[in-house]
């Protein structure tokens, strides 16, 4: 049965569209009526997502597309990169797809941010939809048009903005998801209390519990809020030329950490998690919040399943490992690395911070590896 729970909309002009929340949306043919018409639709989707949803997929854009194929890519944060990214543009070219063929991400966040990149530079510019699998996809990287491969020195660092015409959260497909995966996309819905919403906050310390055994109200209010909250920071500044920086709290830290481990050892929201705790403390050494904040932050992390603490990426000089990655970080201008921190409570800035002061955090927040 197909129920959507809520409806939010991104509001970008002309490149505005909404966000479907809901249950049963991905079978159902009615749903994808709203979707741009054209001869061809192609679903991307990865190794372990095609044999439990494309079959659904593709059977309800039928009705709708005259030809709908599949392009099946490897599962993994290793993959995306420009040769995994070539295998989409090898499709569309030798099935002669035109600027009109329709492309729809079915997955997480890796691909819905090759998809996206894809449908952005094809013949400059070809329609696409999200279709997000995943906690994380869903409340992050499938809302805000941000896509990209990754470099082997920095993650997210060759891409575009390009927006979606259609997101569809079907909280179905959460079923299926790893527990692991789940705690990784609580990351990223718990990283909006301390940057714009702590009744947000305190709703997820209450409902931890229940989102982590996934009960169907929790996670789509969950999905909900974050997605909210993303929409109205997009629509400040869709091209992160200031606000919307600040839903990177934690990433500085966390791509440093992916980027050192090689990506795909730590989940982007295993990394985000300890980088929410490294940026609280680096926080708190500038006297923007207490320990009292940090110490609360902490226990909702760990709540959740995710790790506190970093890696060390350099026996001889972590720290120095560390600022390496984030001098490359998206943030960062002439070398000088621009966090995302709490100011408060509910409030985020964007600042720059001591090398000093953060290889304490560093030395504080890391782990050796065992």
């Amino acid at each position: 049965m197909t129920e959507i729970l809520h409806r939010v909309g991104i509001d970008l002009g002309d490149r505005s569209y909404p966000i479907l929340i809901g249950s049963g949306l991905l079978s159902n043919s009615a749903i994808f009526a709203q979707c741009p018409k054209a001869t061809q639709a192609v679903i991307v989707t990865n190794t372990t997502v095609a044999p439990l949803y494309a079959a659904q997929l593709q059977a309800a854009l039928a009705a709708h597309y005259p030809q709908v194929r599949q392009v099946v890519l490897p599962d993994g944060e290793a993959f995306k990169d420009w040769a995994t990214l070539n295998q989409i543009f090898d499709h569309l070219l030798g099935h002669g797809c035109d600027r009109k063929t329709v492309l729809f991400a079915l997955g997480g966040g890796v691909i819905g941010d090759m998809t996206g990149f894809a449908a952005a530079s094809y013949m400059r510019g070809v329609p696409f939809v999200q279709i997000p699998t995943t906690l994380l996809s869903q409340v992050d990287s499938s809302v805000g048009g941000k896509t990209a491969i990754n470099h082997p020195l920095g993650k997210n660092m060759i891409g575009a903005f390009y927006q979606p015409r259609l997101v569809l959260c079907d909280l179905d497909s959460l079923a299926t998801l790893p527990a692991k995966e789940l705690s990784a996309g609580l990351a990223e819905v718990i990283k909006y209390g301390p940057i714009a919403d702590m009744a947000f906050f305190t709703w997820l310390e209450q409902h931890m519990d229940a989102l982590r055994q996934q009960d169907r109200a929790a996670l789509a209010q969950a999905v909900k809020r974050s997605v909210e909250i993303k929409a109205w920071v997009v629509g400040q500044d869709e091209k992160e030329s200031g606000l919307r920086a600040i839903l990177n709290f934690g990433h500085t830290f966390g791509h440093a950490i992916e980027a050192g481990m090689g990506y795909g050892h730590w989940l982007h929201g295993e990394g985000v998690g300890a980088g929410m705790v490294m940026a609280a403390h680096l926080s708190q050494r500038l006297g923007l919040v207490d320990a009292h904040f940090v110490a609360r932050l902490t226990r909702l992390i760990e709540r959740a399943g995710l790790p506190t603490r970093g890696p060390v990426l350099d026996a001889q000089d972590n720290a120095g490992a560390y600022l390496s990655h984030m001098r490359v970080d998206k943030k960062a201008e002439a070398g000088d690395i621009r966090f995302v921190l709490i100011d408060g409570p509910g409030k985020a800035v964007l600042r720059s911070a001591p090398d000093a002061l953060v290889r304490e955090v560093i030395a504080t927040c890391c782990t050796p590896a065992a």
